[in-house]
């Protein structure tokens, strides 16, 4: 079968590999989209911490089922949508032992710490499998990535009387901006690229700041009798914004942190404790967070043809993801796809 390999940073190939065997507990998928996120770009780039190469990236993931092994519950059936939760938890580390699988200490993502679903088939634990008949295949490649953001946006304990700042509108962002427009907060989104806001503007954001072109504190001011934003969420992983999240975020309040900065960040630890801020790490989405954005996708609200950047075959994706590599700002998402 065809699979999509990152031999070393700025190298993909197509190679041909054996069938997967599908094993007693596991579920074989026929994939159709595997979204490519800023990991597997990260990857790419050779600036993912946690990755060996070679690697088969990939974890959003819309398939379909092709058979499952002989000790998995009858509701799988051939033929059936699905999308997978491409985490690992070990059961025993102190997150485990709290039920907080997604930051298990262990944890092994497809694509990062293992091989992942940019192939043409993939077998899993059945655990791991999400049927869902009712979502369209691009609706499906969609639901990890923003299951992030509502992580997020549950980790910023955020309500309908906050006003949530959104540091980055990419998919992550665009996540959390849907998640705490649920909610009921105010929204406002912050980016570069004005198609981002745009897009964060229709999924229901109040406002769009371009930090490029506006100054940041100054519009704050006018907004919220200007106490600042009672929630932050970085969603970039840049020393910049991580150190904008700490400056604008009101006295007591929220700070939440979804993107790896490539480099330590000094921070402002005078106005972190004068401020009293509670300031979190939000890493990865919970079963339950599946839920929520399966939930949503479910309503038709969100548009997945603004958000698709490109859809690329396996022998177009050297060419497509060194497009973004060289632009970034400009790309929101793209899908690699398996054709029959």
């Amino acid at each position: 079968m065809k699979s999509l390999l990152i031999t070393k940073p700025g190298e993909i190939e197509i190679i041909d590999q054996p069938f997967p065997e599908t094993k007693p507990e596991e579920v074989l998928l026929k994939i159709k989209y595997v979204g490519f996120c800023g990991s597997d770009l990260s990857t790419y780039l050779g600036k993912n911490p946690m990755v060996s190469y070679p690697r088969i990236p990939g974890h959003e993931v819309a398939a379909t089922i092709v058979k499952a092994g002989d000790n998995v519950p009858d509701q799988y059936e051939p033929g059936q949508k699905a999308t997978v939760i491409p985490y690992t938890s070990c059961g025993s580390c102190a997150s485990c032992k709290k039920g907080r699988f997604n930051a298990c200490q262990n944890n092994e993502t497809l694509g990062v710490q293992r091989d992942g679903a940019m192939s043409a088939y993939l077998s899993l634990p059945w655990q791991k499998v999400l049927v869902e008949d009712g979502l369209k295949f691009k609706e499906l490649a969609m639901v990890e990535p923003l299951t992030v953001g509502f992580h997020a946006t549950n980790r910023g304990r955020i309500t309908k009387n906050d006003h949530v700042l959104v540091l980055g509108c990419g998919m992550i962002g665009l996540g959390v901006i849907i998640a705490s427009v649920n909610c009921g907060a105010t929204v406002i989104a912050v980016d570069i690229d004005d198609s981002k806001l745009k897009l964060s503007l229709d999924h229901g954001a109040h406002y769009a700041i371009n930090s490029k072109t506006k100054d940041l504190a100054s519009v704050l001011k006018e907004i919220g009798d200007g106490m600042g934003p009672d929630v932050v969420i970085e969603a970039v992983g840049s020393p910049l914004s991580y150190r904008t999240a700490i400056e604008v975020a009101a006295f007591s309040g929220r700070v939440v942190c979804i993107g790896y900065a490539k480099e330590d960040i000094p921070m402002p630890t005078k106005l972190w404790v004068q401020k009293e801020l509670d300031i979190m790490g939000s890493r990865n989405a919970s079963p339950e967070d599946f839920k929520s954005v399966i939930d949503y996708l479910r309503t038709g609200a969100f548009q997945t043809e603004g958000v698709i950047s490109r859809i690329f075959s396996p022998e177009e994706a050297d060419e497509a993801v060194r497009e973004w590599g060289n632009n970034p700002a400009t790309i929101l998402k793209l899908l690699l796809e398996f054709k029959d």
